[in-house]
């Protein structure tokens, strides 16, 4: 008798008013299997997903669980049909205890005694092999302990499929190998789960068959052991990508940016950068790693004068910056380019076209009261064939855009200011693969011209490839500068993990 899958989604369509989502996709995933859905952002991996979830409901196509032709009316449907999703940005209640967030929305949770509760977490920990201490507070939680509650909190609920949007992305190399093990017990035991992962080497190492969908449709399944890296691109953008990251080395190590014990203190006055010391120098790309939340983003934002320093200093060519305002800066005419975490809102107005964004980081020091906007739109069209932006034309707002054109927008006028120090955080956050490779070269345009390049990044494979050195941050502290070329990911990830880093290495040092 042939097993029956544990889903099947047949010819599946999805649309938001003239957007078409997904135009009759089909998946199938069957029990004791990891399953892989690739795709580049804008495929329609996320809303197929949803529709799995019960978030959304499919226009037209069926879904069977087990064998069990369903139509869910809500998120609720789904997770009494056996089906847990573990969102990329946890739902967890910091203040309360890994218990305590393992009952909350439960019909009659907070009455559960706490004896037959923790047996009961104990029996699913030793099942699938979870490590996980009930009392634990979750603000006291590393990001691979949050996770493991998030998986634990969807198979107390009795899942027995489950769905893990981008589960790596926060992740260490530590963390990632304890996470597989945990996926590969959850397969042993009859679980099918799906992952959505842009991290190809990641989907080769755990996953038995991969899904590919491009542009809302499904473009083929295969067994992952009969399938290549190279394949897999192929079939998510429809040509062939070189995968190389061609890195020169710096030709000459003049310091540049001189960050000097430098201390940012959050709103109840913690530390979330402290006394954090490294140098830049022009013509250098300078990774900086760390699990979300090291103190990355106020690293950028304290550099580009949007966020005052407790204590420290800040040389840019021999010049103090700090206590200067960011127009201060730029009337200095110390131009600094700076790609934040934060697209819309922070990076661009999104009401305003591609052309006024451009002219909104210039205007102040045009002549005159009236702008001509000729150069401007010269430049946006510019920008826009350079980087190959989505966009219907140069005057539509940079709102209506997906998320990965407008980075490249953001980074387009980042580089078109010619900076001499360039702050990229998460410069391809939202990007395919093609357009990824495509800031990629970009950044090392820049650095052949001589811009000194900070970049902070997720992915501890781009940077090793990308990066000159590499500072690594834990709970706001340095931990250890790196030669990447000298370094494996392991020992980069203990130093994410607050471990000691094997080498120290200054510009320009032979260590």
């Amino acid at each position: 008798m042939k097993e029956i899958p544990a889903i099947i989604m047949e010819n599946i369509s999805k649309s938001f008013g003239a957007v078409k989502a997904n135009e009759d996709v089909s998946l199938t995933v069957n029990n004791g299997e990891i399953h892989a859905l690739l795709g580049e952002n804008g495929a329609g991996k996320s809303t197929l997903m949803n529709m799995l979830s019960g978030i959304y409901n499919p226009d037209s196509g069926s879904v069977f669980i087990q064998g069990e032709k369903v139509d869910f009316a809500s998120p609720r449907d789904s997770i009494a049909m056996g089906i847990g999703m573990i969102h990329q940005h946890f739902k967890l209640i910091d203040v309360l205890t890994a218990k305590e967030n393992i009952i909350l929305g439960q019909k009659g949770g907070f009455f559960i005694k706490g004896k037959e509760l923790s047996n009961k977490i104990r029996e699913i920990s030793d099942k699938y092999g979870l490590d996980i201490d009930p009392e634990k507070k979750v603000y006291d939680m590393s990001v691979g302990e949050k996770q493991t509650l998030e998986i634990m909190k969807v198979l107390y609920r009795g899942a027995k499929i489950l769905i893990m949007d981008e589960p790596t992305a926060v992740l260490t190399p530590q963390e990632i190998k304890r996470l597989f093990k945990i996926v590969r017990n959850m397969k042993e035991q009859g679980c099918a789960v799906i992952i959505i992962t842009h991290k190809l080497n990641e989907v080769m190492e755990i996953s038995d068959r991969v899904t590919v969908l491009r542009k809302g449709r499904t473009i083929g399944t295969s067994k992952t052991a009969d399938a290549s890296v190279s394949d897999m691109i192929e079939m998510m953008v429809g040509k062939k990508v070189d995968l190389n990251i061609k890195k020169s080395p710096v030709k000459q190590w003049n310091s540049i940016l001189q960050i000097d014990n430098l201390t940012v203190l959050d709103s109840e006055k913690k530390n979330v950068l402290d006394e954090v010391s490294f140098e830049l120098s022009a013509g250098e790309i300078l990774g900086v790693a760390g699990v979300a939340g090291s103190g990355q983003k106020e690293l950028c934002e304290t550099i580009a004068g949007l966020t005052k320093a407790a204590k420290g200093r800040i040389f840019f060519e021999g010049e103090n910056i700090v206590g200067k305002t960011p127009a201060d800066i730029i009337k200095k005419g110390i131009r600094m380019g700076f790609i934040p975490e934060d697209r819309l809102g922070m990076g661009l107005v999104g009401s305003m076209d591609i052309v006024d964004n451009l002219i909104l980081k210039e205007y102040k020091s045009q002549p005159g009261i009236v702008i001509k906007k000729g150069p401007y739109i010269k430049k946006a069209k510019q920008i826009v064939e350079d980087l190959e932006i989505m966009t219907p034309n140069i005057n539509t707002p940079v709102k209506k855009l997906s998320g990965g054109n407008i980075q490249k927008v953001l980074l387009g006028r980042e580089i078109d200011s010619s900076p001499k120090v360039l702050i990229t955080a998460y410069p391809v956050r939202g990007l395919d693969i093609g357009a990824s490779y495509k800031i990629y070269e970009l950044l090392n345009q820049q650095k052949e011209k001589g811009v000194a390049v900070l970049f902070i990044g997720e992915d501890l494979d781009v940077l090793m490839d990308l990066c000159d050195r590499i500072t690594v941050l834990c709970g706001g502290k340095l931990t250890g500068i790196v030669d990447p070329a000298k370094s494996s990911k392991e020992q980069i990830g203990l130093m994410m993990a607050g471990g000691d880093g094997k080498q120290e290495v200054s510009g320009g040092s032979d260590e």
